[in-house]
């Protein structure tokens, strides 16, 4: 295979990256990788891209007892992985949180809830917490589940900015992980938060089971669906959930494999690590070279995630700065 053949598209036209060219490059044998890196990284400098990397943090603001069944998580309804259950915190937590992110340079702070969606009086208070925020960084995000476009309304109108909501895997593969919701209720929402005006940060999980085929096609998806920033998540398996027994191992070369597909299937998202990519190891500076834009610093969902001087260190010995 000719490597360059296979990934650059002509007049550095990224648009022109076509599915089975998108598969060529999960297939790229490992010894090539350098050679990988260095195509991806020389097409986002001729397109002018900065070196800047984003931040973003988030806080589990409602956790536990979630009614859907998904399969790689500890909050599931099928899950005894250990976690905390609390019911929605006091707007001070909240408040402090986002206000502690911006000092450390982030540029977007989630509020997250486990369930399917929230209760109107939950989502009334959400709305009312973002209202109290000053308009400036960070700038609030929301990952609250499938809401209608009244609801997806009601947040623009209080002040969000972003609306976060992870298609999760490919859409033909999506019954193997979970069967209380579906795809397309997720495709649904993410098109309706884009008619209420807001950005759209959605991607997935990676290491599901998913083949590499599908992979590729939830990349396509989610180009087609023009979201604004894709999350990429790299499976943490978890004792407990349905996912564990049936994990897939993913090497560090395939998730900076995986990260330079979906950088070059969708040239014009934010491409964000989020969870996993401590499994990186000694290739974690790479991701910066295989297109990642922006990382999720602090703690996940239910699990610890990074401290957000250590990020800056990453970043400071990959050549990189904080988008400020």
């Amino acid at each position: 295979m000719d490597l360059l053949q296979a990934a650059e598209p002509d007049n550095h036209n990224m648009q022109a990256v076509t599915p089975s060219r998108a598969l060529e490059i999960l297939l790229t044998p490992e010894s090539r990788i350098q050679s990988l890196l260095s195509l991806s990284y020389g097409m986002r400098a001729a397109r002018g891209l900065s070196d800047e990397i984003s931040f973003c943090c988030i806080i589990n603001a409602k956790s536990g007892d979630c009614t859907e069944n998904c399969s790689f998580c500890a909050q599931s309804s099928v899950s005894s992985a250990p976690h905390k259950s609390y019911l929605m915190m006091d707007a001070h937590i909240i408040l402090s949180a986002r206000k502690k992110a911006g000092e450390h340079c982030a540029g977007h702070f989630s509020i997250v809830t486990s369930g399917g969606s929230p209760a109107e009086k939950e989502l009334a208070y959400i709305c009312e917490i973002i209202s109290r925020g000053e308009d400036e960084k960070p700038f609030w995000c929301a990952s609250l589940g499938i809401l209608s476009l009244r609801q997806l309304r009601l947040l623009k109108d209080a002040g969000l900015r972003r609306y976060h909501h992870n298609l999760e895997t490919e859409r033909t593969y999506f019954s193997e992980i979970c069967t209380t919701h579906t795809w397309q209720d997720r495709a649904n929402t993410v098109r309706m938060a884009k008619v209420a005006g807001l950005e759209i940060c959605s991607g997935g999980i990676i290491g599901l089971g998913e083949s590499l085929h599908q992979r590729v096609s939830m990349a396509f998806q989610l180009r087609d669906l023009e979201v604004d920033s894709i999350a990429l998540n790299f499976l943490i398996p978890l004792d407990g959930t349905e996912i564990s027994p049936r994990k897939e191992h993913i090497s560090p070369v395939d998730m900076l494999k995986t990260v330079i597909m979906f950088g070059m299937v969708c040239p014009d998202s934010e491409l964000r690590l989020c969870a996993g990519r401590g499994m990186l190891g000694e290739y974690e500076k790479e991701m910066f070279r295989a297109g990642i834009t922006g990382i999720m610093s602090g703690d996940l969902l239910t699990t610890s995630g990074s401290r957000f001087q250590d990020d800056l260190e990453l970043l400071e010995a990959a050549g990189r700065g904080p988008a400020l």
